[in-house]
């Protein structure tokens, strides 16, 4: 065989290697694991782990990170107020900390003031722009919440079935099956309407995923299963408000939000009923009638770019345990499961011109940014955008295993069902399924190396 020939043949094994969606083997890159946001990582594991700014910023960032992270906490009022009015009449929270607990996620509960789960609502068929379609008197989201003079738009009671799974080994988990129920409802609803629960999700390294470029989730989708390995991701093409164009959705659990701004800018609007530049209408009664005009948001346009760069500058806490045994063991049984398929552990940011410290990062946040088919179990059956009913984009891990620390005691999946990592796990139906009988048969040395692995994330 001629040089020229081998080298040709090198070329292209090198290609098809990189071009593959799933190393066949555990991979043995050599690369610092703890840096999970790379340069925007940061050694803690306190209750703040989740609040740091990105560590490189220059001053005059740093100074916006902190306007925005004093607005992030800022409590609002009623009308009139000298600084912080507009909330409401109806609304869900009464500040973004309020459901972010410490930049991370909150309690499964409705009615409470820490509350951090909210129901979005739609009627068949879709809005102009292919999304949900709202439900009149209602909207897209339920407030359950409301100022004085007012009432809130409903209630609602949670409770929970409870299902027991064997794993091999003898050891037994306990799962909790949430069922929903409308009540005091503020005018009838009318028509056949879908319900959808969404848990506040943690808030950091957010602008690492904002800085994956589409075409870089776009060569992870695989939605007619080409390669038949039963994992078939795909993106969510959704209506972005602040560009007035159509894009691929990375934010909310599926995928129906592309930028930032959109979803800093729809937390203020619908979560707190304070009406912004972006969103300058908030439904509040069976009329139609609104509140603020996009001449008169209540949000001034300072206030929402501060919190926007906020949430976009948080940093990411780093791995720990890598070099464990266990972990290690654990980090090779989550390959041979092929949870990796989904949970894809590194994405390379693209170019960002005015945020240098997110351009060209290696990060391992275990997403593909895709929505998959998760199984009856879990769906909403409400479509949202291109996501069907039983589709959720594939939630990152990093993080996860300082959820308990950070926001104690800690829930997971798209709902709060689950209270534990393995609990979570054992949800996993649809394109999961396979992966999940695997973790059920697995001894339980191994089970908990698996643990260990994703607790060190």
């Amino acid at each position: 065989m001629s040089t020229i020939r081998f080298l040709v043949i090198l070329l292209v094994c090198a290609l098809t290697c990189a071009s593959c969606r799933e190393p066949a083997t555990f991979p043995e890159e050599q690369y610092d694991a703890r840096m999970s946001g790379g340069v925007n990582s940061v050694p803690d594991v306190s209750s703040k782990a989740f609040s740091h700014a990105f560590p490189l910023l220059r001053s005059n960032e740093a100074q916006l990170h902190n306007l925005g992270d004093v607005h992030f906490e800022q409590t609002f009022v009623t009308a009139p107020a000298p600084v912080n009015a507009g909330l409401g009449p109806r609304f869900n929270n009464v500040s973004c900390i309020s459901c972010h607990r410490n930049d991370g996620s909150g309690f499964p509960t409705t009615g409470e003031p820490e509350s951090a789960l909210l129901f979005r609502i739609s009627s068949d068929g879709t809005d102009p722009y292919g999304g949900p379609r709202p439900v009149r008197s209602y909207g897209g989201q339920l407030q359950d919440k409301a100022i004085a003079g007012w009432t809130p738009e409903a209630g609602i009671s949670i409770a929970y079935e409870s299902r027991t799974v064997e794993l091999a080994g003898g050891e037994r988990c306990e799962l909790r099956i949430p069922r929903y129920t409308l009540h005091s409802l503020h005018a009838p609803i009318g028509v056949p309407h879908r319900l959808s629960p969404r848990l506040a999700p943690p808030v950091f390294g957010l602008g690492l995923l904002e800085a994956v470029s589409e075409h870089t989730i776009l060569s992870y989708a695989d939605e007619s299963d080409a390669d038949g390995d039963g994992i078939s991701g795909r993106p969510n093409r959704v209506w972005d408000a602040p560009s007035g164009s159509m894009r691929i959705g990375r934010f909310g659990w599926k995928a129906n939000t592309a930028t930032l701004l959109a979803q800093v800018a729809g937390a203020y609007a619908q979560d707190m009923g304070i009406t912004n530049s972006i969103f300058p209408e908030a439904d509040l009664s069976e009329s139609g009638a609104t509140s603020g005009t996009a001449a008169s948001p209540e949000l001034g346009d300072d206030i929402l770019r501060a919190v926007t760069f906020y949430v976009r500058t948080l940093a990411v806490p780093q791995r720990r345990l890598v070099t464990d045994p266990v972990t290690l063991r654990g980090e090779r049984i989550f390959w041979e499961a092929k949870c990796g398929s989904c949970h894809v552990p590194t994405l390379v940011t693209g170019d960002h011109m005015d945020l240098p410290s997110v351009s060209g990062q290696r990060i391992h946040a275990y997403t593909d940014l895709l929505l998959h088919d998760m199984g009856p179990e879990l769906a909403d059956d409400r479509p949202d955008f291109e996501a069907s009913g039983r589709e959720w984009r594939t939630a990152p891990l990093w993080g996860i295993g300082l959820f308990r620390t950070v926001s104690y005691p800690g829930y997971y999946l798209h709902d709060g069902r689950a209270r534990t990592i393995l609990e979570a796990i054992l949800f996993h139906g649809g394109e999961a399924e396979k992966s999940r009988q695997v973790v059920e048969r697995l001894g339980p040395a191994d089970r908990a190396a698996l643990l260990r692995f994703l607790s060190s994330l």
